[in-house]
């Protein structure tokens, strides 16, 4: 008479289980910074009307000339009102530079980042190239911009 395995043998379920902590082991930092980022695209998304309406106001002519931003006011000028602090947008401000700064929130693991957006002015054609600094590109697990 044959006598027919049933079943998985200790050694095989513990490689398995094995198997799953290290995935877990790699995958769940991950995961972590993954809905981060997540969080904070509310933050960056928010700054994005008034990156346009700047934009706009110096292909008008409005908001600077020679290569330079300037004369910028949120809610004139196409350049548009700022946002309230709402979701996780803690709060937001520009400057007559054109210098856009959003802050986070505190909570929900964000820790008051910033994503701030710096215009610089093309001397020759009048486009507006951003640099983008911040606390957002410093975070330890991972920059969130």
């Amino acid at each position: 008479m044959k006598n027919l395995q049933k079943g998985f043998t200790l050694i095989e379920l513990m490689i398995v289980v094995a198997i799953i902590g290290i995935l877990a082991a790699v995958a769940i930092p991950s995961y972590q910074n993954y809905t981060l980022k997540a969080k904070f695209t509310d933050v960056v998304s928010a700054a994005g009307g008034l990156k346009t309406g700047i934009e706009v106001c110096a292909a008008a002519g409005n908001c600077g000339s020679n290569g330079t931003v300037s004369g910028v006011t949120a809610g004139s000028n196409d350049v548009p009102a700022l946002p309230a602090a709402s979701g996780m947008l803690g709060s937001i401000s520009v400057n007559g530079a054109g210098v856009i700064t959003a802050t986070a929130v505190t909570t929900n693991g964000l820790n008051g980042e910033t994503y701030i957006l710096t215009p610089a002015m093309s001397s020759t054609d009048g486009k507006i190239t951003w640099t983008v600094s911040g606390s957002c590109k410093t975070r330890t697990a991972g920059p969130l911009c």
